[in-house]
């Protein structure tokens, strides 16, 4: 969505902010961004302040490869164990959550930890990654069954899962759609820029993170970039089922943004 966005060139003056996805998180919480990139769950949680941008997320149908279960033992003999949760990821930290209530009727105890994968197996029976420390983990040497939550979500309810989304807060929307529109084209053609050409965006992965050329082109073929109406449906229905867990407070009425109009979305 980045690698080529340059807010340099837009017509509306804009400020490219980099900060971890957390800190991003609070700030559009708080007021102080306008726009931003969120996890899914942060979205929902001030959904009735945000509007969602057409066109753009970070989804999977089926894997995600960076959203990882490591067990010890088969899923099933979890159930009712130790799970070591990371500190970096409410999104992904929930739908485990929903997994394993929903879909395997589990009631595991959760602890919250550093994502260092043999630091959490001293603690507990599996481990949950995401990231750059779940992929890096995947390639390492070791005997523990791997679960990819994303798979794991597309078996059980045929949907599509949605990670990150992009927002703008509802009162610089109505009172900005120019600007609005032009960073949301920007990110559109950015996104349409790089799947156009990946090595790039794949030589920047290699050489900060790692791994072959192969892998990472594999992996960011695999992602999904979109949000329409498969995105939506399978948005919704994690926010339904965090709703009726207690993990989210209220029910989230996804409100999408299109050139300063609201499109309200109803199931």
């Amino acid at each position: 969505m980045y690698h080529y966005f340059e807010p340099a060139g837009l017509t509306n003056p804009a400020e490219l902010v980099t900060e971890v996805p957390a800190r991003l998180n609070e700030r559009i919480h708080e007021g102080s961004l306008d726009l931003s990139a969120m996890s899914s769950f942060a979205y929902g949680m001030a959904s009735d302040r945000l509007f969602l941008l057409p066109d753009i997320s970070v989804s999977s149908r089926g894997e995600v490869k960076s959203i990882l279960l490591f067990s010890k033992e088969p899923i099933e003999s979890i159930v009712n164990r130790t799970i070591a949760l990371t500190n970096t990821s409410a999104t992904s930290v929930n739908l485990l959550k929903v997994i394993m209530t929903k879909f395997y009727e589990g009631n595991p105890d959760y602890i919250t930890m550093e994502p260092e994968l043999e630091s959490m197996m001293e603690n507990a029976d599996a481990a949950l990654l995401i990231g750059d420390h779940a992929i890096k983990a995947s390639w390492a040497d070791h005997d523990y069954y791997v679960y990819d939550l994303g798979e794991l979500w597309y078996r059980y309810t045929g949907h599509r899962m949605t990670y990150a989304v992009w927002a703008v807060n509802r009162s610089y929307a109505d009172n900005n759609g120019d600007a609005v529109k032009e960073i949301a084209d920007a990110f559109y053609s950015s996104k349409t820029a790089s799947l156009r050409d990946l090595a790039p965006v794949v030589k920047h992965a290699v050489q900060h993170i790692g791994g072959s050329e192969a892998y990472w082109y594999a992996y960011f073929r695999n992602l999904v970039y979109d949000f329409g109406e498969n995105e939506l449906q399978g948005l919704q229905l994690y926010f339904r089922y965090a709703h009726e867990l207690g993990l989210m407070e209220h029910e989230v009425q996804v409100d999408l943004w299109n050139e300063n109009k609201l499109i309200r979305v109803t199931e």
